[in-house]
């Protein structure tokens, strides 16, 4: 699927159970922005973001978005403050709660979502 922001979103789970994710290697091959749902966890999914630049203000109705970098920069904005997040640093923006995400350089980040969460926001 491919938002109107120029951004790609693949929510198709990728692996399946007992199937190993390289992250690293998945992440090189793209350029931003780029979601893809690698797996599912319970009634959770784990999503790679290869990202840079500016998505939009949105938030999410029911389910909470934990945002993990890996590798790059990774700002949050809420109403009130900006999140500024480095590697192997992350954060969770709780439901309901409007946000704005950017990445001022290439910024590679783990998103655990429950498997409902609409990646655009509700």
């Amino acid at each position: 699927m491919t938002g109107g922001g120029g951004y790609t979103i693949h929510t198709d789970e990728k692996f399946g159970p007992l199937e190993l994710i390289d992250v690293k290697a998945l992440a090189a091959a793209v350029n931003p922005w780029f979601n893809q749902t690698l797996c599912r966890v319970n009634d959770c999914v784990v999503r790679l973001g290869v990202v840079h630049g500016e998505f939009h203000w949105h938030h999410h109705d029911r389910e909470d978005e934990f945002f993990y970098v890996v590798q790059g920069r990774w700002l949050i904005d809420l109403e009130d403050r900006t999140i500024d997040l480095g590697p192997g640093q992350g954060f969770t923006v709780p439901h309901g709660v409007r946000h704005r995400t950017r990445a001022p350089e290439r910024t590679v980040l783990l998103m655990f979502e429950g498997a409902t969460v609409k990646p655009t926001g509700d």
